[in-house]
């Protein structure tokens, strides 16, 4: 009796399994079954401008470092951080007393030199000894023009004094400048370009420049220097961009954008939401519609502005994209088109 019960049992759970499977695979199939609907729009081609940029750091046109060939003691730095000097101005003075000894060292040997001349003139002294006269007074010469350019520091550059390392009466050690001086106007910018580009760049040629600082400026600049190898890691070449700054508005160390036009191309352009990055990687792709259908698509991308991309390849001219719905679609998958 027991036993058929037991029996009994066992057949009603298999009962109540069997129509919870079923339930479960009709609800999987409506599932599997369901036709995403997805908003699309026709995408086309229109002329872009083909702008390239690129951050750098502004640098002087000239930076001259102010130090003496030796060290010695520093007498008096007659500039400070941030005075203008001209080509030529005196900046630091350094201990003269070599300088004077010097000094006077090379009027006893002019004084040997014009003795050795008279006696010579005369037949009381050789060629050779008018000769090594003449050569001990050349010496002391270059002797005392080194001490003077190392005693008086002067400015070779017109600019700005940027950096004072030493005070009065310092030892001058040769670790460091004693002063910096750069030049300012005109400033230039490095910046390094695809080797695609490379033909396109020209030395002349005008571009833009803009620093976050002044947001509602763009400044002018020139191409001034091409560097003529690629940089075989980068495929990258040198570019050194010069700016007039006769107002001292841009200082070295601010940070810039340049931006290069090389003309106008016709490219497809497409809703930045049709463009979805692929997780895990930099890749973007789209989806393409057509007869009830999607294709999947990897896009190049190139500008952006307001809220469409350029497209550099992917899509056609002409082409309808998916705009909405694209979490559900894969390659292949039947859609319906939103009815509005």
């Amino acid at each position: 009796m027991k036993k058929i019960k037991l029996q009994g049992i066992m057949l009603l759970v298999l009962m109540v399994g069997f129509a919870s499977c079923g339930k479960t695979a009709k609800k999987d199939a409506s599932v599997v079954t369901e036709i995403p609907i997805v908003r699309v729009q026709q995408v086309n081609e229109r002329e872009v401008d083909q702008l390239f940029e690129s951050t750098a750091t502004v640098q002087p046109d000239v930076k001259n470092s102010i130090a003496p060939s030796t060290p010695g003691r520093i007498r008096q730095i007659l500039v400070e951080v941030g005075n203008r000097v001209e080509k030529g101005q005196k900046l630091v003075q350094m201990d003269v007393a070599n300088l004077s000894n010097s000094e006077t060292q090379i009027e006893n040997t002019k004084r040997n030199y014009k003795r050795a001349q008279e006696l010579f003139s005369v037949g009381g002294a050789s060629q050779q000894d008018l000769d090594n006269a003449k050569l001990q007074l050349d010496v002391a010469q270059t002797s005392l023009k080194n001490l003077t350019e190392n005693t008086f520091l002067l400015s070779p550059i017109s600019g700005i004094v940027t950096a004072r390392n030493y005070d009065n009466g310092d030892m001058y050690s040769g670790q460091m400048p004693i002063l910096t001086v750069m030049q300012i106007n005109p400033v230039k910018l490095m910046i390094n370009v695809s080797e695609s580009n490379y033909s396109q760049v020209k030395k002349g040629m005008n571009v833009e420049v803009k620093f976050d600082i002044f947001q509602n400026e763009t400044f002018n600049g020139k191409v001034n220097l091409i560097y003529p190898t690629i940089d075989e890691r980068s495929r990258t070449f040198g570019v050194e961009i010069k700016m007039n700054n006769s107002n001292n508005k841009i200082r070295p160390g601010m940070f810039g954008r340049v931006i290069m036009g090389f003309g106008k191309v016709k490219h497809v352009v497409v809703p930045d939401i049709s463009v979805v990055k692929q997780s895990g990687s930099g890749a973007r792709f789209m989806f393409v519609y057509n007869n009830g259908k999607v294709e999947y698509r990897q896009v190049e991308i190139g500008r952006r502005f307001d809220n469409e991309y350029e497209l550099i390849s992917g899509v056609s001219n002409g082409e309808q994209v998916v705009v909405s719905g694209q979490s559900k679609l894969v390659d292949g998958s039947e859609v319906k088109l939103a009815k509005n």
